[in-house]
């Protein structure tokens, strides 16, 4: 900040002071009216000399009472400007802080700008930084999505035949896990499973074939035995106990031929 200019306002009055002392200095003493008139010897031209020096004391009575009216004025005005200088002195300073804030503000202003600048360029670097690394991850996971469907699709088509010979099997099941592939594996696996349940099928499939065999004997008794049922009733006139034990030896065949077809 400026440093405050002196105030001019004492040098103003005693300016105005020194003008009325300077004015004192025009008085002189003039003769009065009186002093004239009381005098025993007047002459005839004294009396216009007389009314001129009455007339200059008048006007210099009116100068003199001029002057210290201007004076005052002066010091009126001098009062005045020392005030507006004070004033002016006063603005001056407030307009210095202003300034002054001003430049504050500015550079604080600058500073956090700069701040927010770099916050921000971090912060976008960051994001980029994150956002490769997004894209970098999505593309390492297509790729083992696409390895993995590929592998998928390897072990479908090595899947499809997993049939093996006994002599194949014996020779896969003794070695380690770690040296077969995952088709041969899976086909030691699928052997030890289905070899038993092929057994059990093609016993099941012979024991079928025997009792479709005895079904078929079976049903062909039955009408045989349905045949002579059907002669028997049309002969039971002949007398009722030939009737009787004939149709209980025919109903204990027909029964056991049932329980037959029920076993099947």
């Amino acid at each position: 900040m400026p440093p405050k200019k002196p105030k001019s306002r004492a040098a103003n009055v005693s300016s105005s002071l020194d003008l009325e002392s300077e004015d004192v200095s025009l008085e002189t003493t003039v003769p009065t009216a009186e002093d004239v008139s009381s005098s025993d010897e007047v002459r005839p031209g004294s009396q216009k000399l007389i009314r001129q020096l009455i007339e200059r004391k008048e006007l210099l009575q009116n100068v003199q009472l001029l002057k210290i009216e201007l004076s005052q004025k002066n010091l009126a005005i001098d009062n005045l400007k020392a005030d507006y200088m004070s004033k002016v002195e006063e603005l001056d300073e407030r307009l210095n802080d202003a300034l002054h804030q001003k430049q504050v503000l500015a550079l604080r202003l600058d500073s956090e700008l700069k701040l927010a600048q770099e916050d921000n360029r971090k912060q976008q670097a960051l994001r980029k930084k994150e956002m490769d690394e997004i894209l970098l991850r999505q593309q390492q996971l297509e790729e083992a999505n696409l390895q993995m469907r590929e592998k998928a699709g390897e072990l479908r088509r090595s899947l499809r035949d997993l049939d093996m010979s006994h002599e194949r099997y014996l020779e896969l099941r003794d070695l380690p896990e770690e040296t077969v592939s995952i088709q041969e594996f899976v086909a030691v696996r699928f052997y030890e499973a289905v070899t038993p349940l092929r057994a059990q099928v093609a016993e099941l499939s012979v024991k079928k074939d025997t009792l479709s065999e005895d079904l078929e004997m079976q049903r062909t008794q039955m009408k045989a035995l349905m045949e002579v049922l059907r002669i028997f009733d049309a002969s039971y006139a002949f007398g009722p106990t030939f009737a009787a034990d004939g149709k209980s030896q025919c109903e204990g065949h027909f029964l056991l031929v049932v329980e037959t077809s029920e076993n099947l």
